[in-house]
């Protein structure tokens, strides 16, 4: 699947939801991103939302620039705390740095750590960071933070990105896998990352070697509250 849809199915979304064709102009949206990808994939939100699974095992097969620039402007357009968009994402090629960013990865349970293969596999590693001190802060004051929550917020707005990727990546026929479960302070000398940067997450990106079924969902009812607990 290509990284753009066809003009007949952007002409039809724009006619089935002018709201998200208006959003799509920029003179209202501020940096909508490149025409390209203003017109999406073949498939829809719902069924990527629906269809996105955790891939451990990737086939060797290379994924080009610009599918990967794709992923990425989905990240990049992602909402944040005041705009603030703390986030930084590197791309990983390199064979050694995908190895030493491997070896970072723990086990929570009695198991290795699954994704640990992926990271070896996959031809490409992305590393999601955040810089301490932009999120979670009253307006253009750095480090001072506005919540409970302290400087954590960065959390949220790495999470909405990374949500956004993911998404993106199964819609191109991608796979991804994300990974929490490591040592942050390897994996950022790993990258050479400056000080006040930290590795919030990373993920495999490539395409699937499986078809993992869907794991078990919470009921609506068990989840959801009206107006109190």
């Amino acid at each position: 699947m290509g990284v753009s849809g066809t003009p007949e199915i952007y002409e039809r979304r724009k006619l089935e939801c002018p709201r998200q064709a208006q959003n799509s102009n920029p003179k209202i949206r501020g940096d909508p991103g490149p025409d390209w990808f203003r017109k999406g994939s073949d498939v829809d939100i719902f069924e990527a939302i629906n269809g996105r699974r955790s891939i451990r095992k990737y086939k060797p097969d290379p994924v080009d620039d610009k599918t990967i620039e794709g992923v990425l402007e989905a990240a990049r357009q992602a909402p944040s705390w005041g705009n603030s968009q703390c986030w930084h994402f590197v791309v990983v090629r390199d064979k050694a740095v995908k190895e030493d960013l491997a070896n970072t990865l723990f086990g929570v349970t009695d198991r290795p750590n699954g994704v640990t293969i992926g990271l070896r596999q996959a031809p490409v590693v992305i590393a999601v960071c955040a810089e301490v001190g932009k999120s979670g802060t009253f307006y253009r004051v750095p480090m001072q933070y506005a919540t409970d929550k302290g400087e954590y917020w960065y959390m949220f707005d790495v999470a909405l990105a990374m949500q956004n990727l993911c998404l993106a990546a199964h819609a191109l026929g991608l796979g991804t896998v994300i990974a929490g479960a490591f040592d942050a302070k390897q994996a950022a000398a790993a990258l050479k990352a400056p000080d006040g940067m930290v590795v919030v997450a990373l993920t495999p990106l490539g395409y699937p070697d499986e078809s993992p079924n869907a794991r078990p969902r919470k009921a609506i009812a068990e989840i959801v509250h009206r107006n109190t607990f």
